[in-house]
């Protein structure tokens, strides 16, 4: 039977499992198995066993559930009210600033947390009835919060790039330095969008009235919610990019300081801890899971002859190197439309990784772009994670229609923003190479 043939039937069955509501990690580990037994007998069951054993080997895996359950942690501990109180101080008295300190909550969220929604859900929560109670557009506000949610997994230490670094065997250390540079880019773009807009319609986003706004006594006092945060960001990631420390360790400090931040904010309690470690427990053992069935799923579509396949489709798009980038791109933004991130990662990247390297590109600079149009899934209707997860905390009068609308001018920002990290690569690579040589 052909490669090509082959493919179809392969592709055409994970389509049709998916669609009748088979979890994911069965379906791609049960159709990769199926397909591999008819290809290579029963040798594949024991390619297969060795492929799993070599995984569990890697001490990488560890980062996940400590990154995990340090999001946990650190939802539940109370930072981030105090964050926004502080926001309110600083930034309150600008057009638009509500908004604008918003998303910078989330950027200080996504840097300690690791995971997408939880930004989110907390100003969903919090901020985004304050803003609305004070005359804020409701999808200006809405689109921030979408926005601003989804750097949880560009920033690091994000759970997405430990697993892209296990599947494409880059460095994670290199990947969480190569996102600092573009989630920072993300946050300015978005940030002059909003303050653009207010300042042309003051009705989107109107400052405080004077006697609300705060003296500089105040304003300084509120600081030190935020001592906390970037005390926890700077020891995590200052230990990774120093050398000091794994990825692994540096998760295992980042979990003694979120300990530490819930204690001080007198949330911690056993209750706290038993909650955190059993949703930290169900989290991970799903993200194993189909870990396990992505490497069945790439074993089985290279012994199908996909790199053969991949390197004569490649030879038909139009436009070299550039112009397969700018179809997987395309790809995975139509993706990010219908399927969950992991999915998307564990689907594509054994078809889009021979390319990468076929085409010359780093895999470093590549793993940004796909982390942030991962990112443009959690936000794009009809299926972004994050749409929902705002829709379960925001008032009754939000629609989703206003959620689904409100995306649409971020999601450009966004693409602007890969834009720019396509034409000019050191936004993504200046610190892996000044860290790592």
């Amino acid at each position: 039977m052909s490669v090509e043939l082959l493919t179809l039937l392969f592709f055409g069955s994970l389509l049709v499992f998916l669609l009748l509501g088979t979890p994911l990690a069965f379906v791609l580990g049960g159709v990769s198995v199926v397909f591999l037994y008819f290809e290579m007998g029963e040798i594949g069951f024991y390619l297969l066993a060795s492929k799993m054993w070599e995984t569990m080997q890697n001490p990488t895996l560890m980062a996940i559930p400590l990154f995990v359950f340090m999001a946990i942690l650190l939802e539940k501990s109370g930072v981030a009210n105090d964050l926004y109180d502080m926001m309110h101080q600083w930034w309150g008295g600008l057009r638009g600033g509500l908004a604008i300190g918003t998303v910078l909550i989330c950027v200080i969220f996504a840097a300690m947390s690791g995971i997408s929604g939880a930004a989110v859900v907390t100003m969903g929560t919090i901020a985004l009835p304050k803003m609305l109670e004070r005359g804020y557009d409701k999808k200006l506000a809405l689109g921030a919060i979408n926005a601003g949610g989804g750097w949880g997994i560009l920033i690091p230490p994000s759970i997405l790039m430990v697993l892209y670094a296990l599947l494409t065997e880059v460095s994670v250390g290199r990947l969480f330095a190569a996102g600092v540079g573009p989630g920072l880019t993300l946050f300015v773009l978005v940030s002059l969008y909003i303050g653009g807009r207010c300042w042309l319609q003051p009705d989107l986003g109107p400052a405080l009235p004077p006697e609300e706004r705060a003296d500089w006594g105040q304003k300084f006092r509120s600081l030190r919610a935020v001592i906390l945060p970037i005390l926890i960001v700077t020891i995590v990631l200052g230990a990774i990019f120093g050398g000091f420390a794994t990825a692994t360790e540096a998760a295992a400090i980042g979990v003694f300081g979120a300990l530490v931040a819930t204690g001080v904010n007198g949330q911690l309690s056993w209750k706290v801890i038993h909650e955190a470690s059993i949703a930290t427990m169900k989290l991970t053992a799903l993200i194993i899971w189909i870990l396990f069935a992505a490497h069945a799923f790439s074993t089985a579509y290279t012994a199908l002859g996909a790199q053969s396949l991949i390197s004569d489709l490649m030879a038909y798009i139009p436009g070299g190197r550039w112009g397969a980038l700018a179809f997987m791109l395309m790809v995975l933004f139509f993706f990010g439309m219908v399927l969950d991130p992991v999915g998307i990662m564990l689907i594509t990247l054994p078809v889009f990784l021979p390319v990468v390297q076929q085409a010359g590109f780093d895999p470093i600079w590549f793993g940004i772009l796909f982390i942030i149009m991962m990112e443009v899934g959690y936000m794009t209707p009809p299926f972004g994670f994050n749409l929902f997860y705002l829709k379960g905390v925001a008032p009754p009068d939000v629609t989703m229609g206003d959620i689904y609308s409100s995306v649409i001018p971020y999601v450009i920002v966004t693409l602007i923003g890969v834009l720019l990290i396509i034409l000019f690569p050191g936004i993504a690579l200046y610190l892996p190479n000044l860290f790592y040589n």
